[in-house]
């Protein structure tokens, strides 16, 4: 990757010099979707932060909001309320044409499904090109371009042949090179290794992690993928449409929400399963939860209407 970077020494010495400042903010972001006939809220006041040069995983349950909240930093759907700055632009209030525009030359994406992510009949060059056609760059720059992305996702041989020809592998690598068409500052992932083996994944994360540390380009991904995430500088849980606890260095932090609620680690439910009563002590600078009865002991429970919360939350 570190060849591409060649190509705009000047935007990346200002993406070097940048680095640590906020790239990505969503303030209190709600999300509602129509699903047979019912309104489903998918995001419940989500706040997070990304800095520009950061690589984040994105966890969570199947259904959690993930996957939403991803479309929603590249402009791909609206929050149905809050804020979501991305590289200083208000994405709730752009213009549909301005966002277009936006996320041509601001955000990379890499999708699952390859089939999503290329032209199948046209050869891996040509799918290079196509994101530098649409954001008009000279036919001159597009072709020395393609080439270097194509030497750095190690696929300096197959250039010419079409995308069909060409292993899972070897087009997710492909799909990743085409989000970095443009040198987007972000570059957002939707689970982009479920499909592949363990070397594949491996070399997928490798070039995810030189396009940070070559290019300066701030990562996303939604992983399932434990050797994904510990890969990334940070991790971020998403449960029940919030942010339930972030990551970094292998040790997992609860975050509190605006209202005192948390999400409690799957762990602690052994102490305090869902329905559970606990005494809250404070004590200068520490918290501690203390059930009111010992694990085991159904003495003092309430009484269980049959719905209990299975995620922890407090």
């Amino acid at each position: 990757m570190t060849r591409a970077a060649d190509q705009a020494p000047g935007r990346l010495a200002e993406r070097r010099a940048r680095a640590g400042e906020r790239l990505v903010s969503c303030d209190q972001l709600f999300h509602i979707h129509r699903l047979a006939r019912r309104e489903v809220v998918s995001l419940q006041g989500v706040d997070l932060a990304v800095d520009r040069g950061e690589t984040v995983a994105l966890l969570g349950p199947s259904g959690s909001g993930k996957s939403t909240l991803l479309s929603i930093l590249g402009g791909l759907e609206r929050p149905s309320a809050g804020r979501v700055m991305v590289d200083g632009h208000d994405l709730a209030q752009l213009p549909e044409t301005t966002l277009t525009a936006f996320r041509r030359r601001r955000v990379g994406f890499v999708w699952q499904v390859p089939a999503r992510n290329l032209l199948p009949h046209a050869s891996a060059a040509d799918n290079l090109e196509l994101p530098m056609v649409l954001a008009r760059l000279p036919a001159a720059r597009r072709r020395r371009r393609a080439k270097v992305l194509l030497d750095a996702v190690d696929l300096a041989g197959v250039g010419r042949q079409p995308v069909r020809a060409l292993s899972g592998g070897e087009q997710q690598r492909l799909a990743v090179a085409v989000a970095l068409a443009n040198n987007p500052p972000l570059l957002l992932a939707d689970e982009p290794t479920s499909q592949l083996d363990r070397p594949n994944v491996a070399r997928v994360v490798d070039i995810l992690n030189a396009a940070r540390d070559d290019l300066g380009t701030t990562v996303v991904v939604v992983t399932h993928d434990p050797e994904v995430a510990a890969r990334m500088d940070r991790t971020v849980t998403i449960r029940d449409g919030r942010v339930g606890a972030e990551g970094r260095a292998g040790v997992e932090h609860a975050v509190i929400g605006p209202t005192g609620s948390v999400h409690l680690p799957a762990r602690a439910l052994d102490v305090l399963p869902p329905g559970s009563r606990a005494i809250v002590e404070v004590e200068r600078d520490w918290v501690m939860l203390r059930p009111v009865t010992p694990p085991g002991d159904e003495r003092g429970r309430p009484p269980s209407d049959g719905q209990e919360d299975g995620d922890g939350r407090s």
